[in-house]
């Protein structure tokens, strides 16, 4: 019978399950051979996180025009096979697979000494794609690093204020004009972020338009600075 479960209701039972990426038995949906081999994420912005493969601390964007927040941490490489897992989590209700990116991004924190922060926050979804989509997948990561690494974390505090249009294929000018304004406090949140520290969770970080509006929207609510943790940051467009 046990044979018969899924991934999912293995783990819950505390069954051994099967690794998302290679399909072996495993303690967890993302399996240690599978980190090891597919887990390393190039030399990178000290800001942004992009791969630059060199000992330069900063890219040329971010030299050019300082985003609002203040470091990127990235877990993973966006390329295979972890932009099909987080596809999976993203698109095809994979919720399953959110507390084993959550603990590797918790592990990525830790590595890289993240933090100290006062709160873990969501980049938050519009209403309407939450509802057509059922879950914020950033939430189910950042609540899941946060209790991990002891912290408070808080879905209610930063607002997505407006729908936007779908990001994918848009260069970060396009989508800069498409986040305009969409982020904004809620209204009893100002008083909890003068002064504060506060790390912004997402599952994949492409151009950093969406972590730099968020971040912005953090900012000019009083906070002191703004740490961007994600699972997966692509590579340079080039």
């Amino acid at each position: 019978m046990f044979a018969l479960l899924s991934p999912r209701w293995r783990r819950v039972c505390g069954l051994p399950t099967l690794c998302e990426t290679c399909g072996r038995m495993s303690a967890q949906r993302l399996c240690a051979a599978c980190l090891a081999q597919h887990g390393r994420l190039a030399p990178g912005c000290q800001r942004c996180a992009l791969p630059i493969g060199s000992v330069v601390p900063l890219c040329g964007r971010c030299l050019a025009q300082r985003p609002a927040f203040d470091r990127t941490i990235a877990a993973l490489p966006y390329a295979f096979p972890w932009d099909g897992v987080l596809r999976r989590l993203k698109f095809h209700e994979g919720l399953d697979l959110a507390p084993s990116l959550a603990e590797r991004l918790a592990d990525a924190v830790l590595d890289c000494g993240g933090g100290p922060v006062d709160a873990v926050l969501p980049v938050p979804l519009a209403a309407v794609r939450l509802r057509q989509r059922g879950f914020n997948q950033a939430w189910e990561i950042a609540r899941r690093v946060a209790q991990r690494l002891r912290l408070p974390a808080n879905e209610s505090l930063l607002l997505r204020t407006r729908d936007t249009a779908a990001q994918a294929g848009l260069d970060r000018a396009a989508r800069l004009r498409n986040l305009a304004a969409a982020f904004e406090l809620a209204p009893d949140a100002r008083p909890l972020m003068a002064g504060r520290r506060l790390a912004l969770v997402d599952d994949v970080m492409t151009t950093g338009a969406t972590a730099d509006a968020a971040a912005a929207a953090l900012r000019a609510g009083g906070a002191a600075a703004v740490e961007v943790w994600v699972v997966a940051r692509t590579p340079a467009p080039d």
